[in-house]
């Protein structure tokens, strides 16, 4: 395991929550729903922390941190933006949104898992699997949420 590569896929990490924290920030924008404000805050608040912990992570071992986002995270909040405009802020289609952000962030720890777990330390890997079974799980939500706008739509 070599520090550079470790350092590489938690920058990959933080990144997607960067991602996650500004794509839940638009959401609030898109909806006076009490009950998706009140989840996507939760998510946002989920992402920060996850980032506070990776963050840790690469500056212990002598890295930079990522800052920014990814380029399609800026497509995906251009696009859920323009989407909320043109439906008035639907529920179902702020869900739908969300979801796709929630498919690319769990299948982002996914392929840390899957592909990159060897330039992990052991508690980084801890790290890494608790992060993604909260994310796994909220993404479940917002897709139950989602299927539950569709019945009532």
């Amino acid at each position: 395991m070599e520090n550079e590569k470790s350092i590489k896929v938690l920058n990959n990490l933080i990144e997607i929550n960067n991602d996650r924290i500004e794509g839940y920030e638009t959401a609030l924008n898109e909806t006076n729903e009490a009950d998706l404000r009140s989840l996507f805050t939760r998510y946002i608040s989920n992402s920060r922390r996850f980032k506070t912990e990776l963050v840790a992570e690469v500056t212990r071992m002598g890295g930079t941190p990522e800052e920014g986002t990814r380029a399609s995270g800026k497509i995906y909040r251009a696009w859920m933006e323009v989407k909320a405009a043109l439906t008035g802020k639907d529920r179902k289609t702020v869900l739908q949104s969300c979801e796709y952000g929630e498919d690319v962030a769990v299948d982002t720890y996914k392929d840390t898992v899957e592909d990159h777990y060897a330039d992990l330390s052991d508690a980084q890997q801890k790290l890494v699997s608790t992060q993604y079974s909260q994310l796994k799980a909220d993404h479940d939500a917002v897709r139950n949420l989602r299927d539950q706008a569709v019945e009532h739509a």
